[in-house]
């Protein structure tokens, strides 16, 4: 999922440095020099994802690429020639599933989808997971409740994933009646924002 959602700035980091301007005395305001471990920390703002931090100026791609949960959805995505895609503009909202969820599938399916034979068939569920816009936790809820427990989203395949809250859980409910659950939220993205689910939703 994601998958693909699709998704270059190569920024490291969202703290932005501060720009001195003027003249200032060498001695008195020349700032210490960081330490490497300092510089290498991930800014206070982001969040992590499969053991990577996860950057909010670097696209939905090159996050994912980092992340040792997506894997999977990093090398369908790939399969699928959607990497120029996810790394456009956007901004997308993309409902990720992690190498586990893509491993609760049938025996060979994920192995089958990533054939160039069936680059159809992948780039349609990929797609499914995948909404227009950047639709944040706050926003898909407020729609979910709006909506009297549930909100449809039309996704970039042109299907329909409908969305409903268990408890504090935020379930995807697919054409098939397959549910995901949102395991965490809110990864955002400089072209959009990521879901992180347990389950490949699939499409009709």
């Amino acid at each position: 999922m994601t998958l693909i959602a699709t998704r270059t700035a190569l920024v490291a980091g969202v703290a932005a440095c501060a720009v001195l301007a003027g003249a200032c005395s060498p001695a008195a305001e020349t700032p210490a020099p960081e330490t490497t471990e300092a510089a290498a920390a991930p800014a206070q703002d982001t969040v992590m994802v499969g053991g990577a931090a996860m950057y909010p100026n670097k696209t939905i791609v090159e996050n994912a690429s980092n992340s040792g949960d997506h894997t999977t959805l990093v090398a369908a995505v790939t399969a699928a020639g959607l990497v120029e895609t996810l790394s456009g503009p956007g901004p997308f909202t993309v409902f990720a599933p992690t190498a586990a969820a893509f491993a609760k599938l049938p025996a060979g399916t994920v192995e089958s989808l990533v054939e160039p034979a069936n680059k159809a068939t992948l780039t349609k569920i990929l797609t499914y997971h995948v909404v227009p816009g950047r639709v944040a936790a706050a926003d898909l809820i407020q729609q979910i409740e709006a909506g009297g427990g549930s909100a449809s989203l039309t996704t970039v395949e042109g299907g329909t994933l409908t969305a409903s809250l268990r408890g504090s859980s935020v379930i995807l409910t697919d054409e098939k009646g397959g549910e995901a659950t949102v395991t965490q939220a809110d990864v955002f993205q400089s072209n959009g924002v990521i879901h992180v689910t347990d389950t490949v939703s699939m499409p009709n």
